[in-house]
């Protein structure tokens, strides 16, 4: 049994509670349930209770000799942050394409030059096990250090069996050797090989027939990607991939309307995918197909931003009832970060989002975006003891002063593995 843990007299405790059946939509996303000089108690990694200082003090009196004592006097405690859309677990960088693109090169230029995605799958391939786990597992701790406990982490730099593997079987060690929990998926159907470029539907026979049932029978990942997009995979042949996922049980996400308007949203409600993410250029049909199904819309505001492109159009989307996350897409190419809280601001202040919904979207519905809901993203009893406290007062504040890591205390599964902005010395996996 691990110490009890009691976070009190934060000056603002955002809940978020009753979220976690379905993802919050359009007026839902700014409800925070908020508890001021709000404390939470956790015990054997569970939250046991929420409420204001003064009614866990009553609440708990007889047990505060024993339990760690984290003071959040001042500050705004949250959910702990999820980030639903990474690419994790890759190896080098792709700076020099940073300069091209300054100069005027566009993503799917560089990509069909051999750079981009081809770039980064040959580096993984040639790197080991060891060498791919040590620099992802720096990359968590790096998330860790902006208050994130809980990520989701795409293959997709292998785009041939033995790579793919690799990148699953990093992601399932990091699973277990790291405090945060990663969500695993499958993404084959990234890019078609050089090798596959004039016999396309050779390669997503390979991915359907071969890759995806091993990936299942394995046991290596929860979902399914595909990145539909003009030049890569077209809407048949991602339908053909999403749906030979859902036969071996994997559940569908789609990398959708990203660089041009491509049917892509419509596709996600129409397979029932579980996120469609990106969607710069998502139509309005899309949209409201999303919000019917509840397809949740994992927006990447910092993908446009380092891409020089017009972001994804939040306001829009909730608006419209679309249950919207927003993430990092931490990846070398088009979104090299760690930061959700950026992206926080981001959601703000280039897609018209409330500071209010922003949270929302980096806690419950990021958890509903990898199917999470139910464990974690909002604090109430019986989920996972995932706090993050920012060194600010209020969570305008938090979207106010933008740019900067505010991340005081991060407490995952009960724990304290952050602490005055630092890692542990020794970061528990109990």
């Amino acid at each position: 049994m691990s110490k009890a843990i009691f976070i009190r007299n934060a000056n603002q405790l955002i809940t978020l509670q009753g979220g976690s059946y379905a993802p919050r939509v359009k007026g839902e996303m700014s409800e925070l349930g908020i508890i001021e000089q709000g404390s939470v108690w956790i015990e054997d990694g569970v939250i046991q209770a929420v409420g204001t200082d003064a009614e866990l003090i009553a609440k708990y009196e007889a047990r505060l000799a024993e339990a760690e004592v984290v003071d959040a006097r001042g500050k705004l405690v949250t959910p702990g942050l999820v980030d639903p859309h990474t690419h994790l677990v890759f190896a080098g960088s792709r700076e020099n394409e940073f300069n091209m693109r300054l100069q005027g090169s566009t993503y799917m230029e560089i990509m069909n030059a051999g750079g981009g995605i081809h770039a980064t799958t040959r580096r993984t391939q040639a790197a080991t096990h060891e060498e791919l786990f040590q620099e992802s597992y720096e990359r968590l701790n790096q998330f860790l250090r902006h208050g994130v406990t809980t990520v989701e982490a795409k293959s997709g730099y292998g785009m041939e069996w033995e790579t793919e593997l690799k990148q699953l079987e990093v992601a399932k060690q990091l699973n277990e050797k790291h405090v945060i929990d990663i969500v695993p998926t499958f993404m084959g159907a990234h890019a078609v090989p050089k090798e596959y470029k004039e016999q396309p539907d050779e390669f997503v026979r390979l991915l359907i027939e071969e890759m995806i049932p091993k990936v299942a029978e394995l046991g290596l990942a929860e979902f399914n990607d595909v990145f539909c997009e003009h030049g890569v995979f077209t809407p048949e042949q991602s339908r053909r991939i999403l749906e030979a996922g859902k036969r071996h049980g994997l559940l569908a996400k789609i990398h959708a309307d990203e660089i041009e308007p491509y049917e892509g949203a419509e596709l996600a409600a129409e397979v029932g995918a579980v996120s469609a993410d990106h969607l710069l250029k998502a139509s309005e049909k899309g949209m409201k197909a999303m919000a019917e199904m509840g397809v949740v819309g994992v927006l990447l505001p910092g993908t446009a931003y380092f891409l020089m492109a017009e972001s994804a159009n939040g306001r829009k989307m909730v608006d419209l009832g679309v249950p919207v996350a927003l993430s990092t897409d931490c990846n070398p190419g088009s979104s090299p970060t760690v930061s959700l809280p950026f992206i926080m601001n981001l959601g703000c202040l280039k897609m018209g989002m409330t500071p209010a919904e922003v949270i929302t979207a980096t806690t419950i519905n990021a958890a509903h975006a990898i199917n999470r809901g139910g464990e974690i993203g909002s604090l109430e009893a019986g989920k996972k003891g995932d706090v993050t406290i920012f060194n600010v007062e209020n969570y305008m504040k938090l979207q106010y002063l933008y740019g900067v890591n505010h991340t005081d205390t991060v407490v995952k599964n009960g724990h304290v593995v952050v602490k005055g902005g630092q890692l542990v010395e020794e970061l528990s996996l109990s």
